[in-house]
């Protein structure tokens, strides 16, 4: 992590880094023109200290992102989150709520959550909100010499929960069909919309909030 700052590079003038000298772990959204479409910085910075096995510290480096990302395209409109966003299920039902078809999730876990977590946290963002996940992971090089290998396994997720495409750990390219006709069906069959409480409990997007007033 020590070195990264020596790479970071502008993105459209403020991508990675500020004049501030903050860097910030930045997704850019690329229309078919090569135009940026959006930008999305890293909202949860990720942090583990496992004895024995690895301690990582993200916020050593990085400055967390304060803007979450939701951007139209010509497949749908895709939501936006980087690795450790993964685990907050608000960040995706706000997506959710603002529209999303898809969202999106480039990552690197590593070996010691991947072999746990990667899974789980993929088809769990399906759950309850009926859409498409799909994650992005660099390959593993079983020859780095990083203290940090990366599990890799990127995937396509449908609305049934169902893995519609999948890598392995090493390089490779996969394809998967999205149609957006089944994410109607799929709220049809299960209505949760209609049976959530918000008499007792709601989300609360706190942008929409503040821009009202």
């Amino acid at each position: 992590m020590e070195t990264l700052p020596s790479y970071a590079e502008d993105i459209d003038g403020e991508g990675h880094r500020r004049p501030s000298g903050q860097l910030f772990n930045t997704c850019c959204v690329i229309g078919p023109d090569g135009a940026i479409l959006a930008k999305h910085r890293k909202l949860h910075l990720f942090g583990i200290d496992i004895p024995g096995d690895i301690t990582f510290r993200e916020s050593d480096t990085f400055t967390a992102g304060q803007e979450p990302t939701v951007v139209d395209t010509d497949v749908g409109r895709i939501g936006i989150g980087i690795c450790h966003d993964v685990r907050f299920p608000e960040l995706a039902m706000l997506y959710r709520s603002r529209g999303a078809h898809l969202i999106c999730y480039p990552s690197a876990f590593n070996m010691s959550t991947g072999q746990l977590l990667w899974d789980l946290m993929q088809k769990s963002r399906f759950h309850n909100l009926s859409w498409f996940v799909a994650t992005c992971s660099p390959a593993r090089d079983p020859n780095s010499n990083s203290e940090y290998m990366i599990w890799g396994h990127s995937s396509l997720i449908g609305p049934f929960g169902e893995v519609l495409a999948a890598a392995g750990h090493e390089e490779a390219t996969v394809v998967g069909e999205i149609d957006l006709s089944l994410i109607e069906a799929v709220r049809e069959n299960i209505p949760l919309e209609m049976q959530r409480r918000g008499d007792l409990y709601r989300l609360v997007d706190v942008q929409k909030e503040c821009y009202a007033s």
